[in-house]
């Protein structure tokens, strides 16, 4: 039997980070998991150490590759608008009652570059319609939520496409445990620590105030007002059900939300995106009023103007990051073609959703108040990479008064 070239001490250590740091369980509290299949070794020890921690009941949905390419090959046409909201509103019902969400991502993120683009936009906006119950609990930050990614062979042929299979899994899963500060002696205090210097950079963005970032650099110029009373965060958050957890693992980022009818300029990636199974690259958008008038890409053109079609909100933005060039994601040089970890390689913007919690008091806003305060509404949120070493991002005032941010893609 050969051995996995996955190391499992550290994937051990990844479970323990994932239950410990992403989602601090409570005793008694249950916890929903959705892993892809080839992410069972990861799953069966998160759910150990979830029991460990004194989980109430841990339950899992797996999804499968194949089973996926067999919808496309042998689907009736009329399967390509229908999802299962019936399990979507189960989960949104699991939320509800207190239920902790983990997501394990490490499906082959280019799975559906071949099949038809149109078929796969309409089964994204099936599903994310149905998700919409179950996605606001999440986005409104009502319980304790975590993403954590297990290296799976399909994923590392995609990112190392030059190396034999073992040495692309194991290549695949240094670079996660490396990102996921679970290399090191002690993961928890190493995440303390990183915890703290994110809470830092929050808390001098909030004391500046500012009502607006201005990003220039190669194919940039844009202003993104940020909405009124937003509040930044990075790292680890605290849920409406008062359990402080750590969203996204592994983070490098601070983030608040954009006014959705104040941007201006025109903007382009630094990284491709990687989106449903499409690696959409270069895109350039231009901006009017906060809407995206113009939008090109030299590949995935046809994929990205169907997200923007996805709903009136999909044109508009829901989020801004700011990531360090120097983050231990960029230095790695990987590009991961997951945007888990490649928006924490770059300062990024996105298109949809806004988050409640980047309000003053945002979990007692009520939807009214966060619209009129600027805050996008959307099915979708997807982050894309404007940031990189050759990008300048300043705090505007109220008054028109500049205070450098970054420099060269570095804190100022």
């Amino acid at each position: 039997m050969t051995s996995s070239p996955v190391d499992p001490q550290k994937l051990d250590k990844l479970a323990e980070v994932a239950v410990k740091v992403g989602l601090r369980l409570e005793k008694g509290q249950d916890l929903l998991i959705t892993a892809p299949i080839a992410a069972l070794p990861l799953v069966r020890s998160i759910t150990r150490h979830a029991y460990k921690a004194g989980a109430g009941l841990v339950t899992t949905f797996y999804n499968d590759e194949e089973a996926t390419l067999a919808r496309y090959a042998n689907a009736p046409d009329e399967s390509f608008d229908r999802a299962a909201g019936w399990l979507y509103e189960g989960m949104a019902r699991a939320f509800e009652a207190n239920t902790a969400r983990l997501a394990i991502v490490g499906d082959n993120p280019l799975l559906l570059s071949g099949e038809d683009a149109a078929k796969v936009a309409r089964a994204n906006r099936a599903n994310s319609t149905a998700y919409k119950p179950a996605l606001e609990k999440i986005a409104n930050f009502d319980v304790n939520w975590n993403i954590v990614s297990y290296p799976s062979l399909s994923w590392a042929r995609q990112v190392f496409p030059d190396l034999g299979e073992i040495e692309a899994q194991q290549a695949l899963a240094d670079a996660i445990f490396a990102a996921s500060r679970v290399d090191v002696a002690d993961p928890v205090a190493a995440w303390e620590e990183h915890n703290a210097a994110l809470a830092r950079r929050s808390a001098w963005l909030n004391g500046q105030r500012f009502s607006a970032l201005h990003f220039t650099g190669p194919g940039t110029d844009l202003t993104v007002g940020l909405a009124d009373g937003h509040e930044w965060h990075g790292g680890q958050s605290t849920a409406k059900n008062g359990i402080t957890c750590n969203p996204n693992i592994p983070t490098e980022e601070v983030f608040t939300t954009p006014h959705a009818l104040r941007v201006e300029g025109h903007v382009s990636s630094t990284k491709p995106l990687s989106h449903q199974g499409t690696l959409i690259e270069d895109i350039r958008v231009r901006f009017e009023g906060g809407r995206i008038v113009e939008a090109q890409a030299s590949r995935g053109a046809e994929v990205l103007n169907k997200v923007l079609d996805t709903d009136e909100g999909a044109r508009r933005l829901g989020e801004v990051a700011l990531v360090p060039h120097s983050s231990p994601i960029s230095k790695s040089g990987v590009l991961f073609l997951n945007t888990l970890f490649d928006e924490n390689a770059s300062c990024h913007i996105a298109l949809g959703q806004c988050y409640s919690k980047c309000f003053v008091d945002g979990a007692h806003l009520t939807p009214e108040q966060i619209k009129a305060q600027g805050g996008n509404s959307s099915l979708i949120h997807i982050d894309w990479m404007i940031g990189s070493d050759k990008v300048d991002i300043d705090g505007v005032n109220a008054d028109g008064s500049r205070v450098p941010v970054m420099r060269k893609g570095e804190w100022a």
